[in-house]
């Protein structure tokens, strides 16, 4: 199955076909999914896409649009508590806060931070130290939320809490799609988290902005099918949501996760880094959870930030998808993997990253 949505000859076929359908105007699309941009640019297929034909990255890495103001509650927290575990999944580990500090610095200077693969993970090293406070710094889409959701309604220990970084996606699309900043003929809508909402979750943008959508899987053959179909829609002005990850992707979603979260969360505005304060776009807990929020149960606030990205540093107009990752002056030459200076340089699946690491490739097998 995966060959066949990698079949190189088929995707150069339906790029043809796209070439013809596109004529002489300009089209602008835009995902908003880590894995998308990395399956765009590590298989070649801007290289096969006519020149009028744009496809860029919106705010698709949950990693890279983490305000700092959450990394720098939790290293207040530590920083304030001695007998204090941190745990933090890896893409978070090296993300820059205010004054470049992050949980790996933290590591560097004495404090205890582990990483986890899971929420699992930090449960179990609650109960391995139970003469420690375990914190864990909860971040994702709607991804990874219903497991801390699932966590948290089965009892866990007294030691255990969390920073919910946790985010969610129609509300930024509705944010930017409003601001006017972003001019979008059509959207490619993100599958994991699509799998979790389901396809309908997308349709008030359809009636409040006109603006088509396609539900895409994550292999080469499924973004340009989804391509051609956001043109389809466009050039006929049959505005509507569409799922080409039937496969996967259901109309109402994963009800079993929607109804967990729903139990454990409720919305709240959020600030996301890079873009500001979009609302109704977080998670916090409810009132019966607030024992778990660890901003509560130490009365720690977190500092507010004025400034969330380095001067210089453009990985905002990178996440609104104004600018490529090469048009940013640190990009390669002071900004890398190695010595990142912007989030978007650091989660493996921040769009500066993935032109790092793959450039402008051409179609491979």
């Amino acid at each position: 199955m995966t060959k066949d949505y990698r079949n190189k000859e088929l995707i150069s076929n339906l790029a043809k076909i796209i070439r013809e359908e596109a004529s002489n105007d300009d089209y602008r699309f835009m995902h908003v999914c880590g894995t998308h941009e990395d399956t765009i640019t590590k298989h070649g297929l801007r290289s096969i896409l006519p020149s009028n034909i744009d496809v860029v990255a919106g705010p698709g890495c949950p990693v890279c649009v983490t305000h700092p103001e959450k990394i720098e509650l939790a290293l207040k927290l530590l920083e304030e508590r001695k007998n204090m575990i941190l745990t933090t999944f890896g893409d978070m580990y090296r993300v820059p806060s205010k004054y470049g500090r992050s949980f790996s610095h933290a590591k560097a200077q004495g404090f205890d931070v582990k990483v986890v693969y899971s929420i699992s993970d930090a449960i179990k090293m609650a109960k391995d130290n139970n003469d420690k406070e375990v914190v864990h710094f909860a971040v994702g889409f709607e991804t990874t939320a219903p497991s801390t959701a699932s966590t948290l309604l089965q009892d866990p220990p007294e030691n255990f809490s969390i920073v919910s970084a946790h985010l969610i996606v129609p509300p930024v699309l509705d944010y930017l799609l409003a601001s006017g900043e972003v001019a979008v003929q059509g959207l490619v809508l993100p599958g994991h988290v699509s799998t979790i909402i389901g396809s309908k979750a997308y349709e008030f943008l359809v009636d409040k902005y006109k603006v088509p959508q396609v539900v895409a899987g994550f292999e080469p053959l499924d973004v340009i099918i989804a391509l051609k179909m956001l043109l389809r829609q466009v050039k006929e002005g049959e505005i509507k949501v569409e799922n080409e990850y039937g496969r996967v992707v259901k109309p109402d979603g994963n009800l079993k996760a929607k109804r967990l979260m729903n139990e454990v969360f409720k919305q709240e505005d959020a600030k996301w880094r890079g873009l500001g304060k979009v609302p109704k776009s977080g998670l916090g807990l409810k009132p019966e959870f607030e024992k778990f929020n660890a901003s509560v149960k130490f009365d720690v606030e977190p500092p507010e930030i004025a400034r969330d990205i380095e001067i210089g540093c453009r990985c905002s107009d990178v996440i609104k998808g104004l600018v490529k990752p090469e048009e940013c002056k640190l990009f390669r030459e002071v900004c890398t993997p190695y010595n990142p200076r912007g989030p978007c340089m650091v989660s493996i699946e921040g769009t500066c990253a993935i032109a790092y690491k793959y450039g402008r490739l051409k179609l491979k097998n």
